[in-house]
């Protein structure tokens, strides 16, 4: 009877799960077909897709339109295949356009397959047939797109269209000198700098491949691994759960790099324990939302944003891990304070340690999944191989590894079912890809991110800090309702420019537009990791969100303190300044934290905690001076607080 209980329990939980991410997450949203033997089809297809990417990776890629278009040609199949043109449309069977999208899908690359050597002679001189085919896969790509993620990358990108063709009759700033249907076709379709570009090059080859080593590890209990290893070292101390779901949260979004997902996922188990612990229901909800966000700034994967903005900037992949460490344990640690400070003002309590599994226990269960997770960094940042290779290597490690104690081993059908699951995951994110190279392509061709660049720079007075704050609410804007690596790309088309012009470094202005652009996920009014993480608490949405952007602070804060203080980054420093540098900005986060929770060793009055709010800033530039002064509001606010501690003391006696 128990083990019927339990049963129906997992069972509940996994339909909220699904009625969760179908509900926020427009990419979950794919059919299920009621014919067992074309979903056995599909199935394989899957299956071949991801083989094909995998074994590439490591025999090496066809010559570039030739991969990119099949990849590209691939994903579109699946996209139309999966998902539904409308909400009424039927999931459990292909209506017969979709057949036709697909077929018309894979003509554009037979098309360039049957006659390579002509399609790149043709580069910027595109006849009829590369006009229609270009055409054609313009809209394939929007229709996808909008089935997949909604209206909101298809009309930015359909705006953009019409102003590579109507440009000239733009405002001065934005004005250029307009050009033919055709121009356009060739810079989307023909040339490298739109839909066959960099980001369906890192999602061509990065992305899927670290998104199969996700579902790899996922198969193997990694999931549950971080879980469980969370609730052993963090369960028991006070405001246990939540520090659990700020780690076990982190771990799995870099992995994932889906914030929604990771909040449904890891929000089931973490959510419950914190409201019974004493938290709200919108705390609760936004201690996950905030903490499955910042998954996708913590190295070393980070949701495989890291890929693209090494391609984007040209510069190793170990050189975006190592500068992104420090401002993502800074956002960590903002969170984890605020945390801490809200179970001392609310005297919560942990877990009690006899219901919580020991680390020694966990570790000889699981802990040997750990061995991926490191030869990946070996693999990455010490051996000198390339990225795909290190990936290609840590998914037959992952496999091996996995296969060492019965509770992780994974049968040939667990292999298989997490190539598919790897191929279903990718699709989204290939589409995505694929529709920004179309705004990529008129940027590109008209000039309108140098246009933007120079727009946000004069709104801002040429003043640095003026043009930070209008590059934040510029990329947040962007970033609404958009996945993460579409975000992040076109965020730094536009907006990173304007901060390079003004003397931020490539890596700084990079970082700091990523950083917002990913926030856009739990700040109202379209916050989506809020909105499910409230699902899962039965919190108010919209104050989960809130409260989701009052834990996030620190992350509000530390892109400020990494473009003025660029040693955060580790760029062009020492290791006594860096370590400097990131004392001061560890006391500037605990000051944040204190303004925002209102308490320190009590309760804390307004005026406090405004002056606690500016020493954190005071800790935002590399000046010394500065720093002192940051360093003597948090002595004096304790020494306060613990004269107003005795005082309270005496008068009780």
């Amino acid at each position: 009877m128990a083990s019927e209980s339990l049963t129906h329990i997992d069972g509940q939980v996994e339909e909220l799960q699904t009625n969760l991410l179908e509900k926020f997450d427009k990419e979950s949203k794919t059919r299920k077909f009621g014919n067992k033997s074309f979903e056995k089809l599909v199935y394989w297809v899957a299956i071949g897709i991801a083989l094909y990417h995998f074994i590439t990776s490591f025999i090496g890629y066809p010559a570039t339109h030739l991969h990119r278009s099949l990849h590209v040609g691939m994903m579109l199949v699946m996209a139309f295949v999966l998902y539904p043109a409308t909400k009424k449309s039927s999931r459990s069977k292909m209506a017969w356009y979709d057949y036709v999208f697909s077929v018309l899908s894979m003509a554009v690359v037979v098309y360039i397959w049957t006659d390579y050597a002509g399609f790149i002679n043709r580069m910027g001189m595109p006849n009829t047939m590369d006009v229609i085919m270009g055409t054609m896969l313009i809209l394939l790509v929007m229709e996808a797109s909008r089935r997949i993620s909604g209206l909101p990358l298809v009309i930015l990108s359909g705006l953009f269209l019409a102003y590579g063709l109507f440009g000239q009759s733009m405002p001065s700033i934005f004005m250029h000198r307009g050009y033919t249907w055709a121009n356009l076709v060739n810079h989307a379709f023909i040339n490298t700098e739109g839909i066959y570009g960099t980001s369906v090059n890192v999602a061509a080859s990065y992305i899927f491949l670290f998104i199969l080593f996700g579902a790899i590890m996922n198969k193997s209990g990694m999931g549950q691994f971080f879980n469980d290893i969370a609730l052993a070292l963090a369960g028991h101390t006070k405001g246990g759960p939540a520090k659990v779901a700020v780690i076990a949260s982190g771990f799995l979004g870099s992995i994932n790099g889906s914030a929604v997902a990771n909040v449904v996922t890891t929000g089931a188990f973490t959510i419950p324990l914190m409201k019974k612990t004493g938290y709200t229901k919108e705390f609760a909800g936004a201690v996950e939302a905030s903490s499955s966000v910042g998954g996708q700034l913590l190295p070393p994967i980070m949701g495989a944003a890291a890929f693209i903005m090494a391609e984007m900037l040209g510069v190793r992949y170990s050189v975006i891990v190592v500068s992104a460490a420090i401002p993502a344990l800074l956002y960590y640690l903002g969170i984890l304070v605020q945390v801490q400070l809200r179970a001392s003002k609310d005297q919560l309590m942990g877990i009690p340690k006899a219901d919580l599994p020991r680390v020694k226990d966990v570790m000889k269960v699981r802990g040997h999944l750990l061995l991926p997770i490191v030869f990946l960094l070996y693999m990455l940042l010490f051996s000198g191989t390339t990225v795909i290779f290190g990936a290609f290597c840590t998914i037959v490690v992952t496999i091996v590894v996995s296969m060492f104690r019965p509770e992780t081993r994974m049968s040939v059908k667990d292999i298989l079912d997490a190539f598919e699951e790897g191929t279903r995951s990718v699709v989204s994110v290939a589409v995505a890809c694929a529709v920004v190279g179309i705004i990529i392509a008129v940027v590109s061709l008209t000039g309108f991110g140098l246009n933007m660049a120079n727009a946000i720079i004069q709104l801002g007075s040429t003043n640095l800090l003026a043009t930070l704050v209008l590059t934040m609410v510029t990329c947040m804007i962007l970033g609404m309702g958009l996945p993460s690596i579409p975000a992040y790309l076109i965020t730094a088309t536009m907006a990173a420019p304007a901060l390079v012009q003004l003397g931020v470094p490539d890596l700084a202005a990079h970082m700091f537009v990523f950083y917002f652009a990913m926030f856009a996920n739990i700040t109202p009014p379209v916050a989506l990791a809020s909105f499910a993480a409230a699902g899962i608490s039965g919190g108010d949405p919209m104050k989960t969100g809130l409260q989701s952007v009052k834990l996030s602070l620190a992350g509000f804060i530390v892109p400020y303190m990494f473009v003025f203080n660029t040693a955060l980054l580790l760029i062009d420093t020492s290791p006594l300044v860096a370590l400097r540098v990131t004392l001061t900005a560890v006391i500037g986060v605990f000051l944040i934290g204190i303004a925002a929770e209102g308490f320190l060793l009590a309760k804390l009055n307004i005026l406090f905690r405004g002056l606690a709010l500016v020493g954190a800033v005071m800790l935002i530039t590399e000046n010394v001076y500065q720093d002192a002064v940051g360093f003597g509001i948090l002595i004096a606010l304790i020494l306060i607080q613990k004269v107003k501690a005795r005082r309270v003391s005496a008068v009780v006696s």
